[in-house]
């Protein structure tokens, strides 16, 4: 699939050194001038395109955002602390992280004029009343992380309406691909694909029975490009796959593909836990025209071999 990208622009990544943006930073380094701004607190230097211009720091700090935004035609911000238990913990760093810090780069992309593509979440939507999740279906966050994306989605499209500013806010759904590093907040992917290498349990919190949708790291960066350039803007819209599996039938799947030993077990169940979530991709289809283009089985193999190689 051919996708119209930004060329000959100045862009601004923020959070470039970690899994999605150093992802968005290998598609657009070869035709734009790219910078990341980056604190290294969760992305590794090692990320960042050789081309591309590294600015350690923090987004809440003023110069270094005027430093990062100055003369910055489209910026990418995937900055955030993608942390729901983190974000329960300490909400109003999370708040700072995620809500403060975003309207400061919106303030930034104003003074610039340039458009802003900005990683909102499905945790909007809480525990959905049924699946597939449209846009316009009841956002009801369960965390101050969902909360938080919230702000920023509701933000990215106001100061379109108010100020003219060409915004368009992606809500995210479970992303996964080769990059995405296992730890506490991590992807469960990337979890159960550690496990099953090292022929180790792999652990299913709860029946298994809730299910999600997993989209790969190939088409988030599509949905970020075609964002980039639509002249739909102010607009938000649900990034997935409109297919979702159990969490039981994908750690199958894993020890399928990585042939493991590991026997798959069941924990309790976590507080809270959404137990249905699947995108509704109709508007995104139709206004973008997004396509998912990699099958979880499919981008399961590339992930479990990029694990293999690290």
């Amino acid at each position: 699939m051919s996708i119209d990208r930004p060329t000959a622009q100045t862009i601004l990544i923020t959070g470039g050194a970690g899994f999605i943006g150093s992802h968005l930073a290998s598609a657009l380094v070869d035709d734009n001038e790219v910078r990341i701004l980056d604190n290294l607190s969760s992305g590794k230097r090692a990320n960042v395109p050789e081309a591309a211009t590294l600015i350690e720091g923090d987004l809440r700090d003023a110069a270094t955002l005027e430093r990062a935004t100055a003369d910055v035609d489209l910026i990418f911000h995937e900055a955030a602390l993608v942390s729901v238990q983190g974000s329960v913990e300490a909400p109003l760093t999370s708040h700072s992280i995620n809500a403060t810090a975003t309207l400061e780069v919106l303030e930034a992309a104003r003074r610039e004029d340039a458009r802003v593509v900005l990683a909102s979440s499905a945790a909007i939507y809480g525990h959905p009343e049924e699946v597939p999740i449209a846009e316009a279906d009841p956002k009801t966050p369960a965390s101050p992380y969902g909360i938080d994306k919230l702000a920023i989605d509701h933000y990215a499209r106001r100061y379109n309406e108010l100020y003219g500013l060409e915004t368009v806010a992606l809500r995210y759904f479970n992303a996964y691909g080769p990059g995405q590093t296992a730890g506490d907040y991590s992807g469960v992917i990337s979890i159960f694909c550690d496990q099953a290498i090292d022929d180790e349990p792999i652990t299913v919190h709860g029946d298994g029975d809730q299910t999600r949708d997993f989209v790969f790291i190939d088409d988030i960066v599509q949905a970020n490009l075609k964002a980039a350039t639509t002249e739909q803007v102010g607009t938000a819209y649900n990034v997935g796959t409109g297919t979702s599996v159990t969490v039981q039938e994908l750690a199958e799947t894993i020890v399928d593909v990585t042939e493991s030993n590991s026997e798959i077990t069941h924990t309790e169940g976590r507080d809270g836990d959404i137990r249905h979530s699947q995108a509704d991709i109709s508007v995104i289809r139709s206004e973008l025209g997004y396509e998912p283009t990699v099958s979880l089985r499919e981008g399961l193999k590339q992930t479990v071999e990029w694990y293999r190689q690290h």
